[in-house]
């Protein structure tokens, strides 16, 4: 009985390596393009055309491939990591497909007008570009060398300002300060809305401006995108010199929406509600009084208009013409004068004859 349950077990054990062996172990009719930098495997061997179990000779296409991109892994030159008591790690080969690019090529960022001068003119610049980090011997930490927590003393709590040579005494330093702050900001974000619009109309420049110029209504157009263009949308955008006030944001038929309080006023929500319940079931149509009144009387000065018209259109020619110039004339030239000469050389109404 004992030696039936070794037998058994040495069966089981045996069973166990084979299915290991086989499962490393993967032969192909043609052999595998690998390219190890990438970590890419091409398997050009047809595929059955099986639609009953095509999950899973799905699952055992790739599983036997990747066992192959793996045993092309464990044959590349490989170390420890951390000094030998990390993990194994293998030196990738340089790879040698090139893979199409997910996003396209970022643009060039458009030249400036000191660059533009500076390529012209063939000025290099006589020092390398500064970093943007500074050390800040008073904070003792790494800051910015411009903008906010800026490196340095904050010039903004000054408690006390020194009274220039040749200065009214009594200026206020303060406020001379904050207004040329004001006027270098908004000096800066004029040349930065020229930069921008120079840009623009140098990209598009044969398909929006033939002539090569912009208005005034193009620059403002440019302006205001380039203010809706911060993280606020021009809220905290300072105004330029000379700048014309913002329309105020409309709705499509250029009123601008409001929209009650959706809690706190229940006895306004309730007697707009009984309004409205009261309306929809009155029998008679509430009558706007006014509303009647001036359709009544645009509708009686379209048909005066229309009579108008026609009754010019019936009087023609040139006795109609006449008739018109004369103020007080019913009767026409003719009969007026016949009846005139009637009057003047006839005897009771009849020609008198010679």
């Amino acid at each position: 009985m004992a030696a039936l349950y070794v037998e058994d077990l040495l069966a089981r054990a045996e069973e166990r390596e084979a299915e290991t062996r086989r499962s490393v172990a993967v032969h192909k009719e043609l052999e595998l393009e690998f390219d190890a930098g990438n970590l890419l495997a091409v398997d050009r061997n047809p595929v059955g055309r099986a639609v009953v179990a095509r999950e899973a000779l799905l699952r055992t296409l790739a599983r036997d491939n990747t066992q192959l991109l793996v045993g092309q892994l464990w044959g590349l030159p490989s170390e420890r990591a951390e000094g030998g008591a990390g993990p194994v790690v293998a030196k990738l080969p340089e790879p040698s497909t090139r893979l199409p690019r997910e996003k396209p090529l970022p643009k060039a960022r458009p030249l400036t007008r000191w660059e533009q001068f500076a390529r012209l003119k063939g000025i290099r610049p006589t020092r390398k570009k500064r970093g943007t980090l500074v050390w800040d011997e008073a904070a003792k930490e790494w800051r910015r060398r411009w903008g906010y927590r800026r490196a340095g003393p904050n010039p903004s709590r000054d408690w006390l300002l020194e009274v220039p040579e040749g200065a009214d005494p009594l200026e206020d330093q303060f406020a001379r300060r904050r207004r040329e702050k004001r006027e270098r900001v908004a000096r800066n974000e004029l040349s930065r809305l020229r930069n921008l619009a120079r840009a623009h109309r140098g990209a598009a420049a044969n398909e929006l401006h033939p002539t090569g110029r912009q208005d005034r209504a193009e620059l403002g157009r440019v302006s205001a995108v380039a203010r809706l263009s911060t993280a606020s949308r021009g809220r905290f955008q300072p105004r330029l010199p000379k700048e014309p006030p913002a329309p105020k944001s409309a709705g499509p038929g250029g009123r601008k929406r409001r929209f009650g309080p959706v809690l706190g006023d229940l006895e306004g929500e309730k007697k707009r509600q009984l309004e409205l319940a009261r309306s929809l079931s009155a029998k008679k149509p509430p009558l706007d009084l006014t509303r009647a009144v001036n359709k009544q009387l645009r509708q009686d000065e379209a048909e005066a208009a229309a009579a108008a018209k026609g009754k010019k259109r019936g009087q023609r020619g040139k006795r109609a013409r006449r008739q018109q110039r004369r103020p007080g004339g019913k009767k026409s030239g003719g009969a007026a004068r016949r009846g005139s000469q009637g009057s003047s050389g006839s005897v009771g109404g009849k020609r008198k004859k010679k």
